[in-house]
């Protein structure tokens, strides 16, 4: 016996508030619309067919009546009801009743209920898709916008390639991520890959020259598989693993970089027109970025080559000068009578020249020091110290070691050393009319005591200055450090001023 017409009413009521406005996502909207059609009838079981464009049969979400106990499989010959779900103007699926026994066949009250059903359905199931596209189309913006801020942030062009596959791979839901780069042969090879599984026996994959794919790649066109283990136009040997895959060119400002191929396994489901659209936008923008992080590596290169350069065109300057200097030295001895005169003269040559040997060392180990990487040891902090000075001052200061400056100096020590260097040369670039800054630093000669120490000295040509002299910079209170002669480690070199500073080792 059907049920009364208010009460059929309601429930129609309620079911579409209940099945179809409490869900947003699709799978949850088709569940209830299934379960509500079967409740409505009273039929035992209620089979809602999509057509799923992901792949070749359509889906079936299968709803018996709630404590009807009826067997999951088709019921031949049972008295059924069919009605169609549409989504705007598209067909979306079918709705099919069957089975309703001790209540007779369907009627038609019952088939203008379920019409009634199936459209707020589609109207539920559009909102639903709506909802789904949005929230797809969110996740590979905030993953293009996440590669692009790694990008410009990663040291190397390997990790960047790295970033770019496994990021598509995650938003695409495929079963790797790979990149392929083009040979010198005409062909495209895998350089990188993003995969669960082990990748080494995808790195190095090749698609040969001549394959219609990479007439398509090569032109900046993208390709879209159905199934990439049995289309003919794939020749790598990894294809036997894949099912629909998407290859998208890497392509920015008419450049082609490479190519992201996000392949899925075989039997798994083909990819949406939207995931299409998403993930080509997605190899746009990734293309852009990669350029975007080249192009900054170049800045950073060309910066340390200029940076070189300047050095170079320093260190030739102080070279020859001194070079120079130390020859007219020489060839005054020709006019010395006096052997004293003649040895004094000699023995400045040598120390000029053991300065321009020390010089020489020392630029070369700033060349050789990583540009991106902060220096650890004493004596690249105290190249760094006199880098930072050189633009205030407008020139370079000399640097000079002596003796294992990095190995023989404890932390402690160097930390205060670096403290001393920092207050002298800011002394120093507040005094007017300085040309001319020397900075040494020593741990071959012993103390003034005959204990073994490190010596900073920092001379300075500008106006202002007599001797200065400096023990240890109060880190030491018990009397260690005795006093050292003004002459020790420079001394005072006439007009200018000379700061000494040492400690202990």
């Amino acid at each position: 016996m059907t049920a009364q017409p208010a009460p059929r009413l309601t429930r129609l009521l309620e079911a579409v508030l209940a099945g179809t406005g409490t869900e947003l996502d699709l799978p949850g909207t088709l569940r209830h619309i299934a379960e509500g059609a079967a409740e409505l009838t009273g039929a035992d079981r209620a089979d809602l067919v999509v057509a799923d464009p992901g792949r070749d049969a359509p889906t079936e979400i299968r709803a018996p009546a709630p404590g009807s106990g009826a067997p999951a499989g088709p019921q031949e010959g049972a008295p059924g009801l069919r009605v169609p779900i549409l989504v705007g103007d598209e067909e979306f699926g079918e709705l099919r009743l069957t089975g309703r026994p001790g209540a007779g066949p369907f009627t038609a009250e019952d088939e203008q209920l379920l019409r009634v059903l199936a459209t707020q359905a589609g109207i539920s199931i559009g909102n639903a898709r709506l909802y789904e596209t949005a929230r797809q189309r969110e996740r590979w913006i905030e993953g293009a916008a996440a590669v692009t801020t790694a990008l410009l942030t990663e040291e190397s062009a390997d990790d960047a390639l790295t970033t770019v596959a496994e990021r598509a791979r995650l938003l695409a839901d495929a079963s790797a991520g790979v990149i392929l780069h083009p040979t010198a042969e005409g062909g495209m090879a895998i350089v990188t890959a993003s995969t669960p599984d082990d990748p080494d026996g995808m790195l190095g994959a090749t698609i040969e020259p001549g394959s219609p794919v990479l007439e398509q790649l090569l032109g900046g066109e993208p390709v879209f598989l159905t199934d990439s283990a049995t289309d003919p136009r794939m020749t790598t040997h990894v294809r036997h693993r894949f099912g629909p895959s998407m290859m998208l060119p890497l392509q920015a400002n008419g450049r082609l970089i490479g190519t992201l191929a996000l392949p899925r396994r075989r039997g798994a489901r083909r990819y949406t027109d939207l995931e299409r659209l998403l993930a080509t936008q997605f190899a746009s923008q990734a293309a852009l970025a990669l350029v975007l992080a080249d192009a900054r590596r170049g800045r950073e290169r060309l910066a340390v080559y200029e940076d070189r350069d300047r050095i170079a065109r320093d260190l030739h300057d102080l070279v020859v000068q001194r070079l120079f200097a130390t020859g007219m030295m020489l060839e005054s001895t020709e006019r010395r009578r006096g052997a004293e005169d003649v040895r004094d003269i000699l023995v400045r040559a040598v120390d000029e020249l053991r300065s321009t040997v020390q010089e020489v060392r020392t630029t070369i180990f700033a060349l050789q020091q990583p540009p991106a990487e902060p220096p650890t040891g004493l004596r690249g902090r105290v190249l760094r110290e006199t880098a930072a000075a050189a633009a205030r001052l407008g020139f370079a200061p000399s640097t000079r070691f002596s003796g294992a400056v990095d190995t023989r100096v404890p932390a402690p020590v160097a930390d205060r050393l670096v403290t001393a260097l920092r207050h002298a040369l800011a002394d120093a670039c507040a005094r007017g009319e300085v040309s001319r800054v020397e900075v040494a630093v020593d741990t071959a000669a012993p103390l003034a005591d005959g204990r073994a120490g490190v010596r900073l000295t920092v001379f300075d040509d500008g106006a202002g200055g007599g001797a200065e002299d400096g023990a240890e910079d109060g880190a030491e209170t018990d009397g260690r450090d005795g006093d050292e002669p003004d002459g020790d480690g420079g001394g005072y070199r006439g007009a200018g001023t000379t700061v000494t500073w040492w400690s202990p080792l």
